[in-house]
């Protein structure tokens, strides 16, 4: 099965994704200390995530990463399972601004901390993902840092559009 291209490669380009990753719960905190309420919960757009939502789906794909980045590390032919991330946002009434960053700062911390580890041989451990084919471990590193930009550049448009 061939490869397709990396999600989120065109908004990483040449960038360590290591250094973005970890840059980006400051990055959040910056943006998103000291909002009101309103501004938390307000939609962009109709259809589009509130800034919470956001950030909790941040925090879910945060789950993700630390699960799929232990598996290829750990497992012999290891396929990533997809989530429908529509599904998952059905419960992100249930949590607060604080919730999603707490548990977005905790898991990132120990993901980054698990990528500083990986040696040359771990980061090209393949795994098969349904719909994109082979990916290696370093591939899902590149698209969680991608992820990251392209979720900070909407908060950022966001805010600037409410300013």
């Amino acid at each position: 099965m061939a490869t397709s291209k990396v999600p989120y490669d065109d908004v990483l380009g040449d960038r360590d994704p290591a250094k973005v990753i970890a840059k980006t719960p400051r990055k959040l905190m910056k943006l998103l200390d000291d909002l009101s309420d309103e501004q938390i919960d307000s939609r962009p757009a109709p259809g589009k995530w509130s800034l919470r939502e956001t950030l909790c789906h941040m925090a879910d794909c945060e789950i993700a990463w630390a699960w799929r980045l232990r598996y290829v590390y750990g497992e012999k032919n290891p396929v990533i399972q997809p989530f429908d991330q529509d599904s998952w946002a059905k419960a992100y009434k249930s949590y607060s601004l604080a919730e999603a960053m707490g548990c977005f700062k905790a898991l990132r911390k120990w993901n980054v901390v698990f990528i500083e580890g990986l040696k040359d041989a771990d980061i090209k451990k393949v795994a098969m993902h349904p719909e994109r084919g082979e990916e290696t471990l370093w591939t899902l590193v590149r698209i969680m840092a991608g992820h990251d930009l392209h979720h900070l550049t909407a908060l950022e448009k966001t805010l600037n559009r409410k300013s």
